[in-house]
């Protein structure tokens, strides 16, 4: 092929179609997550790595703009992708980034729980989904010890739970 008249061709409608990324949906998000497991099977951790990572960005682009009566499904991908990448991290004995990516969840939670303008579905679903990040600091904490970030975002944890109570 004579290169010279390749940058005609991205113009066509057709190429910019088939170079176009796929919309954030949760069909994408569910296949893109189906092949980080399976690279984790094949012993190809690099590789679930880099899958894990475009989940994550999947989720957070879902999050964003829920379909109306997934929001609870949405909230869900953004915790199992979190999740997931925080335990390949620490696997890899990357601790700071296992334990940023646990506490960015849990905030990002506790920002949804306490504004309720994005809709009360993905507020509900974010009360809901709470407790697996909870749980998945303080698991982390009784692993590998405290740390500053942790502290924090179990504080303010608490603060949204009491501001929840009056």
């Amino acid at each position: 092929m004579d290169l010279r008249h390749a940058s005609s061709l991205s113009t066509t409608p057709a190429a910019r179609d088939a170079l176009a990324p796929e919309p954030a949906t949760l069909a994408h998000w569910e296949r893109t997550l189906q092949r980080a497991n399976a690279a984790l099977h094949m012993d190809q951790p690099v590789m679930a790595l880099a899958y894990q990572q475009q989940a994550l960005v999947l989720a957070l682009r879902i999050v964003q703009a829920p379909p109306a009566g997934r929001e609870d499904d949405c909230i869900a991908a953004l915790v199992v992708s979190h999740l997931n990448l925080a335990d390949l991290q620490a696997e890899a004995g990357a601790l700071e980034s296992s334990v940023q990516l646990l506490c960015s969840v849990h905030a990002t939670l506790l920002g949804l729980m306490a504004d309720g303008s994005q809709g009360s579905a993905l507020q509900q679903a974010a009360w809901r989904h709470s407790r697996e990040t909870h749980a998945a600091l303080l698991r982390h904490v009784q692993a590998h010890g405290t740390h500053p970030d942790t502290t924090a975002v179990l504080a303010a944890a608490f603060g949204v739970l009491q501001g929840a109570a009056h």
